[in-house]
């Protein structure tokens, strides 16, 4: 494990979610302190509490919204098809590096009960492979607000 996904892992450990985790790397790109992006992430970790979409995946998809997401009526429709590309290239570089968005079905546990947290904790998967997996969501989520 590298250095970014060591600190990644180090706040999972504090608590922190994938999407704090993830979405809160762009912060300063989007003039939001640490703290805002933190509360506006905080409901999409574990899957949006549930087990259901990636919360790493929620963040990045926060991240392209906040450069690509169409606010104004003149050109709404163009910027609303930019914006679709650029979730569309994500989603597919996602899903061929994953194989889903859906959280039980990459980490194999359903974060959602008490049983399947704490057996995403024992396998040492929210520990090392989430980290990993946010590290992995940073960069292509980095390229992808690159591109232009």
């Amino acid at each position: 494990m590298n250095q970014m996904a060591n600190e990644i892992k180090d706040n999972f450990i504090k608590g922190y979610d994938c999407s704090q985790v993830v979405f809160r790397h762009f912060a300063e790109r989007f003039d939001l302190s640490e703290d805002e992006a933190n509360r506006i992430a905080a409901c999409f970790g574990g899957g949006m509490m549930l087990g259901s979409v990636c919360g790493a995946y929620t963040g990045a998809l926060m991240a392209i919204g906040m450069k690509y997401g169409h606010t104004k009526e003149e050109g709404l429709m163009d910027q609303k098809n930019v914006m679709i590309g650029k979730y569309m290239e994500f989603k597919n570089r996602f899903e061929q590096e994953y194989g889903s968005v859906n959280c039980k079905e990459i980490i194999g546990y359903d974060v959602s009960t008490p049983e399947g947290l704490q057996g995403a904790l024992d396998s040492g998967k929210m520990t090392e492979f989430c980290p990993c997996l946010a590290e992995k969501v940073i960069q292509i989520t980095e390229e992808i607000l690159n591109e232009d």
